[in-house]
């Protein structure tokens, strides 16, 4: 971390020219710089093999944190994301090979010119006040899954999304946490990635489909109960499914929607227990006749042991049901693609988040200064409204996930070997049902 002092006639370009004044204020500077890349193959009819350019995607990001404490508890941060390929997709991965946008697509052989802040994405600009107990946090931000399960920031991809949000957390009561959020907008962990502010979204089982409107949060962390944290939340999501093109355009289609989750550990618990429990439900309007929706509800169970000092077990099960003669919305964070759900691994969220009962196991091997290995396993038994039903017919899912991780020289290694099995053939593309998929990240934290 490098602490540097600035004038806030220099800070204003990074602020707003309003705060300019005479007096310095302190910028402390963090961020981190990645490599990452990730190839697959199927066994499909194409020319699908691991490592072949096509099947490869790559980026190479830096992102530089700026943070400042503004006195009388007001606190400023922002931050500036660059992420592009550094011309990998001219040789280790496919013309326009990324896994996740900054500013634009790369640059193409074909069309070789861009210019030179169309890799630029300001991820996160906010100021925060603190009152009391109370802090006011207004601007774009992370939100975290514990305390926003159904609209948080995601950490898969090579950098975390962020969100457009009014966020106000209370600790008056004791033992207790009290969130309330308004959230307007976010980047995205996939797809256009960091490019773009754009709406939340929900997800149905005929596609997915924007929040038009804002969704607000309220959300009640209490540990009063020994070796016990429980949490709450509620959301009310506004004008869904409400713009043109959509499912039903112009509806205005509300949505409530709310989650629990129960998590028990203690020092004093046998082999170091851990249970937890988990349950929610999206509740969208039905105002047409025309078009129906059901609520959605899911379930979750987990347990977690720790035989030995350096291994890890967890068992877990979910289940999200569905309604055949109706809509359905899935279990999806609204500000990316992942659920919230105990069995969510590598890539098995679309399998999961939908008319579907899932099976997890998982074990952490932590081997000390050589890093940890993690494998698990995901068993999907799907219905008739599961998002990965194939020709029409329920199609069933399994993955199975070896994972190692280690830090060295103050770096941090990620690889991953993903293995994807569907009981049904793809008929419509290339008739795959098996694939497999190698991740490999370096990130340094500075």
């Amino acid at each position: 971390m490098k602490k540097t002092l600035v004038s806030l006639a220099a800070a204003s370009l990074i602020v707003t020219s309003a705060m300019a004044a005479d007096k310095g204020i302190d910028i402390v500077t963090t961020g981190q710089a990645v490599v990452y890349y990730e190839t697959g193959s199927d066994n499909g009819k194409g020319d699908t093999s691991l490592f072949n350019q096509d099947n490869s995607v790559a980026n190479v990001g830096v992102q530089l944190n700026l943070n400042a404490d503004l006195k009388n508890n007001f606190t400023f941060g922002s931050q500036i994301t660059y992420l592009g390929t550094a011309g990998l997709n001219r040789n280790l991965v496919g013309d326009t090979g990324v896994k996740q946008l900054g500013g634009s697509a790369p640059v193409t052989q074909e069309f070789g010119a861009s210019k030179t802040t169309d890799d630029l994405a300001l991820t996160k600009i906010f100021i925060a006040k603190k009152i009391g107990n109370t802090t006011v946090k207004i601007g774009r931000q992370e939100l975290p899954k514990s305390l926003s399960p159904l609209a948080f920031t995601e950490g898969w991809n090579v950098f975390k999304n962020t969100f457009e949000s009014i966020l106000i957390v209370n600790s008056d009561i004791p033992n207790t946490t009290i969130v309330g959020a308004a959230v307007g907008a976010s980047t995205k962990s996939a797809g256009n990635g960091l490019s773009e502010m754009s709406n939340l979204g929900v997800v149905t089982s005929t596609g997915k489909t924007q929040v038009a409107g804002s969704a607000y949060m309220l959300t009640v962390q209490n540990k009063s109960i020994p070796m016990t944290a429980i949490t709450a939340s509620y959301y009310n999501l506004s004008k869904v499914d409400g713009q043109a093109g959509s499912l039903v355009p112009n509806s205005d289609i509300g949505a409530d929607a709310v989650w629990v989750d129960v998590k028990v550990a203690g020092k004093d618990l046998p082999m170091g227990l851990k249970v937890g429990l988990q349950a929610g439900s999206i509740m969208p309007e039905s105002k047409l006749d025309t078009v129906k929706f059901a609520n959605t509800t899911a379930f979750g169970a987990k347990i977690g042991l720790k035989p030995i000092d350096a291994l890890t077990l967890c068992l877990a099960y979910t289940s999200v049901d569905g309604d055949k003669s109706k809509h359905n919305v899935a279990i999806v964070n609204t500000g990316g693609i992942k659920t919230p759900l105990y069995t969510q691994m590598v890539y098995n969220q679309d399998a999961i988040s939908l008319d579907a009962n899932t099976f997890m196991i998982k074990g952490v091997y932590n081997t000390g200064d050589y890093g940890k290995i993690i494998a698990q396993y995901a068993a999907t038994s799907a219905g008739e409204k599961n998002r990965l039903n194939r020709n029409g017919e329920k199609t069933d899912y399994s993955e199975f996930d070896l994972i190692y991780k280690v830090k060295a020289g103050g770096i941090q290694y990620f690889a991953a070997w993903v293995n994807r099995s569907w009981s049904k053939v793809n008929s419509t593309i290339d008739k795959e049902d098996n694939q497999n998929k190698i991740r490999v990240w370096a990130r340094y934290n500075f």
